[in-house]
């Protein structure tokens, strides 16, 4: 079944592809217009900005916390019943250090709030906390997929695969907006959403 979306689309491979051609373009405009700096940063309703402005033309669901319990492969996500719970502990989670910022982004891919583009807006939060705690974001063009996966797999037990393999891929370069794009990319990469470059979609 396809996810029930705005654009009437009935075929996964066509709702990937314009999902990600939408989504990707809406990512330019966050960090062009500069809204992105305006969205609270290391909380639930931070993120939930992010994701409602990504996925605005996709899902009447964007910004939505789920309503049905998800898993990926043998993982299940936060049940429904404790999302609400789970969102309040992260939401006081500290974040003023790179461990600290870095467990808190992996309590929210436990968490797992939304039907779907958890991971891409995710990222964009974890370098937002990591831009305004510590004056760095992650290179994630330098992130290779198949080890952030794994590391994400595990992070829930271990977090220190996750945590080192971020570290070394830490950037000053907050303000390049092609680490930004270059970013996006490899982040739409690791869930397989290949099809369109930033770089074709800018301008």
């Amino acid at each position: 079944m396809t996810l029930e979306n705005k654009l009437g689309i009935v075929s996964d491979v066509e709702l990937a592809r314009e999902e990600e051609r939408l989504t990707k373009l809406r990512a330019l405009e966050l960090y062009d217009t500069g809204l992105l700096g305006t969205f609270e940063v290391g909380t639930f309703a931070g993120l939930a900005k992010i994701h409602s402005y990504l996925f605005q033309d996709v899902y009447e669901f964007a910004g939505e916390p789920r309503t049905v319990n998800i898993s990926k492969g043998n993982f299940r996500f936060a049940s429904v019943m404790y999302l609400g719970s789970a969102l309040r502990a992260i939401d006081k989670m500290p974040q003023s250090t790179f461990d600290q910022i870095v467990e808190k982004y992996v309590e929210m891919n436990v968490a797992h709030p939304f039907r779907e583009g958890n991971g891409r807006s995710a990222r964009i939060w974890l370098d937002c906390m990591l831009k305004s705690e510590l004056g760095v974001v992650v290179d994630w063009n330098r992130v290779d997929r198949e080890d952030y996966l794994l590391a994400m797999e595990r992070s829930p037990v271990r977090d220190r695969e996750i945590k080192f393999l971020l570290y070394e891929a830490l950037t000053d370069a907050v303000a390049d907006r092609q680490v930004y794009m270059k970013g996006i990319d490899a982040s739409y990469r690791y869930e397989g959403y290949a099809t369109y470059s930033m770089d074709e979609l800018d301008g």
